[in-house]
């Protein structure tokens, strides 16, 4: 258990700051050592069953918010505590829980260490985590040392250094860390995963994977929820700043840490124009969003190459006048399968024409559906978050903790997922040379057990 002292505070705010000014391009894979691990691999990890598991939260903005909400739907929970510096929202999610019929929660707020409060306690087992992305390293490690399991939100950290210290936090306390992406639990990529595990496609050769979402109108959030401390990583950065969302359903196709991992990478973005002209046109002169240099490239293109020798293509624009995709895009040698919107081409056992698309997806959804829709599929809707799959990603980690499985997502893949963001910056301010992945896993992605297909 940590010590909730004055100089474990300014330790853990001094490298929350340190992710807004360390260089990424000095961060690579061939000028950072690989740091010796502080214990086991966590890689298949697998704790006690736990009958019920009490959880706390840390920030209930936005986001934090709906998680308190589907919390107060799964069985075999208690909602222990709850952390935010803002008493209103913290105030409205305490009053969620109750209007539930659930004995009100812990309050903790007051000050940025707040947090640190609510790690102390003994009656916590897992720990929500849903703040600014600087505060996602330090508080992810700050829960795992104080015992408890860190479920974080996107993306994972910010630095290579803050990725290689949650690994050996996580080696070494042997607890979970996983990062929260709930695209993985969406019914398509759900069902794509499963059609990748029957060899549908054939082998593997190419994907790709992006998170084009005009989100410029986040600007007019000047004190508060996302746009309020969001809007300035498009002044500190040049590159793909949000990856996660679609790279982490192709990474799971693909086996990227368990078969297979990312190699290298390189980038290119384009010009930065439409957050100032955008600003220019919806905020006074001398507003402050009019005083701010945007140099982020309004679309970032990367390009992954693994050490299988596939590719995958990776886009970021959130600035763009453009409608919303992920690509969700698998080519192997028997054919190919494409989001937004959905289609697919078969050469073998399809529709027998693999020069047209075939955009009749319900008989795929007959055939593919994966079995843990087939069996959550319903509820999940029912609850919401994004179509379900925020309800049903909870739902998937309480169940392996109640059960003693393993998570489906692991501390290796929240830092695999999350490079992007720095290795993108890293390769576009080199000319878009390429830069090479760091390997968290040290080697065991040599022999990592692929993802399975759970029963229904």
């Amino acid at each position: 258990m940590m010590k909730l002292n004055r100089r474990h505070f300014l330790k853990t705010a001094s490298l929350a700051a340190a992710s807004f000014a360390t260089s990424s391009f000095s961060a690579t894979e061939n000028s950072v050592p690989r740091p010796p691990s502080l214990g086991s691999s966590v890689m298949g990890l697998v704790v006690p069953k736990m009958e019920t598991v009490r959880v706390g939260f840390i920030g209930v903005g936005q986001r934090g918010s709906g998680h308190v909400q589907h919390f107060c739907r799964l069985e075999g929970v208690e909602i222990v505590a709850i952390c935010d510096t803002n008493p209103l929202v913290l105030d409205k999610s305490i009053e969620f829980v109750k209007q539930q019929g659930f004995k009100a929660p812990a309050r903790h707020t007051g000050s940025e260490r707040a947090y640190l409060e609510l790690l102390s306690r003994k009656d916590i087992d897992m720990v929500i985590i849903s703040t600014p992305w600087e505060w996602h390293a330090p508080m992810a490690i700050d829960t795992m040392e104080s015992g408890k399991h860190a479920f974080v939100e996107v993306p994972l950290a910010l630095t290579v250094e803050e990725c290689w210290q949650i690994v050996n936090t996580a080696e070494k306390t042997q607890k979970n860390c996983m990062m929260m992406e709930n695209v993985n639990y969406g019914r398509d990529e759900l069902m794509v995963l499963n059609m990748v595990r029957q060899g549908v496609f054939g082998e593997l050769l190419h994907g790709e994977a992006a998170y084009i979402h005009e989100l410029r109108w986040q600007m007019k959030e000047i004190n508060q929820k996302t746009g309020s401390w969001r809007t300035y990583w498009h002044t500190k950065r040049n590159g793909n700043l949000y990856p996660t969302h679609g790279l982490g359903p192709v990474s799971q196709y693909m086996n990227i840490n368990r078969g297979d991992r990312f190699d290298y990478l390189t980038s290119m973005s384009s010009p930065a124009l439409g957050r100032a002209l955008y600003a220019q046109r919806e905020f006074p002169e001398d507003h402050e969003r009019n005083q701010l240099n945007y140099i982020n490239g309004d679309i970032n293109t990367s390009l992954i190459k693994t050490a299988k020798g596939r590719t995958i293509m990776v886009q970021h624009d959130t600035t763009t006048p453009r409608p919303y995709s992920r690509h969700n895009l698998i080519q192997g040698t028997n054919g190919v399968f494409a989001g937004f919107p959905n289609r697919i081409a078969i050469e073998k056992n399809g529709n027998g024409n693999f020069h047209q698309w075939d955009r009749d997806m319900a008989p795929w959804y007959d055939k593919y559906d994966h079995p843990l829709w087939q069996r959550m599929g319903q509820e999940a809707e029912k609850n919401g978050g994004h179509g379900g799959m925020d309800f049903l990603m909870l739902w998937r980690m309480v169940y392996c903790l109640r059960n003693g499985e393993a998570l489906d997502q692991d501390v290796y893949d929240g830092a695999a997922w999350s490079m992007v963001n720095v290795l993108s910056e890293a390769s576009v301010n080199n000319r878009s040379n390429s830069v090479n992945f760091p390997d968290f896993t040290r080697g065991g992605w040599k022999t990592g057990k692929p993802l399975g297909i759970i029963g229904a």
